[in-house]
């Protein structure tokens, strides 16, 4: 596991190493500038790999490097979930628990423990990354009053580039999909694909390669830049340029450790934690395209991801794909959700995304 994560590093270092550079976020020095004070040692379990551009170009420089910018005040050990053995389901009980002061995952992961949380990034729900935004900071408040009875707190939430299909086979519409076998992530995926007509198969994101190589799934989805540095270019031909949802994710903090910190150190954390939320929504934003130009072979427009060296072919959504997955979301997979989340869910949904994504909940 190890030697096959150094190469994927490897890989990536060779593909992007200017641009990485060049595009990393510029670190102003705090201000005010921290006072004088003890030590402080910070934990943070980030991202699910150390390859994605959201560890390398946002949590090394502004969590890592936290020592060189604070005057060794503040020390943070930031890892990813992969070099921590983890699915990514267990961040909050490792946050909750002091493990860990800082975690971080995608919400439809975290959910299992706060079902609400899958209502901000459901299926068809968003299909612009700025309303997906809008959405993200409307339900801030009410996730924390249910995440804080856990004794932990969303500091920040972020978006992964637009979770898109690849396919082995061509398709040019949605209708195309009925009866292939689709590896999915999340409820709300398996009800979309359902209603698609397609067959959902739920298989964790390392096997997925070998899934579309074997034709044991016909097609996969995820966001257009983890599929590039995964490699599925090599063994799918069809990426569609259709956002299904974006992966929200956030970072939590353990409640009681952030309550107990100085106003200052918390003030400057703070800070960091609004700095960070600019860059990642950036990111999600220019690299969904990236991943996409990056599994088109376009050496000259591929910038943040591993370039195809097996070009796919891109598959252009229409105003009607559009439509249909808006009215597969509302008939299907909101009433899907609430009916797994309860009728507070749906209250919830009509007071605060519903004015934002235009659809409201009808029991």
């Amino acid at each position: 596991m190890l030697r096959s994560l150094l190469r994927r590093l490897a890989v990536l270092a060779a593909a992007v190493p200017a641009v990485a550079l060049a595009q990393a976020p510029a670190i102003a020095p705090p201000s005010p500038p921290l006072p004088a004070g003890p030590p402080i040692n910070v934990v943070a379990i980030t991202q699910p790999n150390p390859v994605n551009t959201q560890f390398t170009l946002v949590d090394v420089p502004y969590l890592r490097d936290m020592p060189g910018r604070t005057g060794g005040r503040i020390n943070v050990t930031l890892a990813s979930h992969a070099e921590r053995n983890l699915s990514g389901s267990e961040i909050v009980r490792l946050v909750r628990s002091g493990q860990a002061e800082i975690g971080a995952g995608t919400l439809t992961t975290l959910s299992g423990d706060v079902p609400i949380l899958d209502g901000v990034d459901l299926s068809g729900l968003a299909p612009e990354i700025g309303k997906a935004r809008q959405i993200a900071e409307a339900i801030l408040p009410v996730a924390n009053r249910d995440l804080e009875r856990f004794g932990v707190r969303l500091v920040v939430m972020y978006p992964f580039p637009a979770q898109v299909l690849f396919c082995r086979q061509p398709f040019a519409r949605l209708e195309d999909l009925r009866g292939r076998k689709i590896r999915t992530f999340g409820q709300s995926l398996v009800d979309l694909t359902t209603a698609l007509g397609a067959q959902p198969v739920s298989i964790g994101f390392p096997e997925v390669y070998s899934a579309l190589e074997r034709g044991v799934v016909d097609c996969a989805v995820t966001g257009t830049g983890s599929g590039a540095s995964a490699r599925w270019p090599e063994v799918s031909s069809y990426i569609s340029n259709l956002p299904l949802s974006w992966a929200v994710a956030g970072y939590m903090v353990n409640l009681q450790w952030w309550n107990r910190l100085d106003p200052p150190v918390r003030a400057y954390f703070e800070q960091t934690f609004r700095e960070m939320t600019e860059k990642l929504w950036d990111l999600g934003d220019v690299g969904t395209r990236d991943g996409i130009d990056c599994n088109l072979g376009l050496r000259d427009k591929c910038r943040l991801n591993q370039l195809a060296a097996r070009p796919m072919t891109e598959v252009l959504s229409t105003p009607a794909e559009a439509a249909r997955i808006r009215e597969i979301f509302q008939t299907v997979v909101l009433p899907g959700w609430v009916k797994r989340c309860g009728a507070r869910c749906g209250e919830v949904y009509n007071q605060v995304i519903a004015p934002i994504s235009g659809v409201r909940y009808t029991p």
